[in-house]
């Protein structure tokens, strides 16, 4: 009877584990560290289309979080966009290019589309699901301040965090093909 009951114990450990620990069909784990598979985003654009993070596979792609009421965040915007722009139409390895996937806590509407045209944040992907800090994908991604942000593999790899300043281009450029 004993030995019945340590097997069911492990098991139900076994299982238990699994259901906190996601494995991709590869044996990946998808989670928020480095070397996991960045879990996917999947919210509204400013006009109502849902965008999903997954849909960029085979870029390098930052998940960028922030807000229109976050100071910090409005500072780092100019290095985002300076980064962005140096880096769109480049070569990578082994990638398509340079995608920027922009995540924020706002919960006006007005105000965070305001921010993106007012900051100059001219790439496409900007989602939110107005929820502020209740974000489904920020539960999701464990972000507890802002800015922060996640740089992905054309695998949808994690493969650096909290870029910012000149720490993004950094990371960029050895990633650029050589020529």
């Amino acid at each position: 009877m004993k030995r019945i009951n340590v097997i069911i114990v492990g098991l139900a450990l076994v299982f238990g584990l699994f259901a906190f620990i996601k494995i991709q069909p590869s044996g990946a784990v998808v989670g928020t560290n480095i070397g996991n598979i960045a879990p996917d985003i999947k919210l509204n654009s400013p006009d109502g289309k849902e965008l999903d993070l997954n849909s960029n596979r085979g870029y390098y792609v930052l998940i960028d979080f922030w807000a229109s009421w976050c100071g910090p965040c409005r500072g780092e915007n100019p290095n985002v966009v300076a980064t962005y722009k140096k880096y769109k139409g480049m070569k990578f390895k082994g990638a398509k290019g340079f995608k920027i996937f922009s995540v924020s806590l706002d919960q006006n509407a007005t105000a965070w589309t305001g921010a993106i045209k007012s900051d100059g944040l001219e790439w496409p992907d900007h989602v939110s699901d107005l929820k502020g800090w209740g974000s489904s994908a920020v539960k999701l991604y464990g972000v507890g301040a802002i800015p922060t942000n996640f740089l992905i593999d054309p695998k949808g790899v994690i493969i650096a965090t909290k870029l910012r300043g000149q720490a993004l281009g950094d990371e960029l450029a050895t990633l650029v093909k050589k020529k």
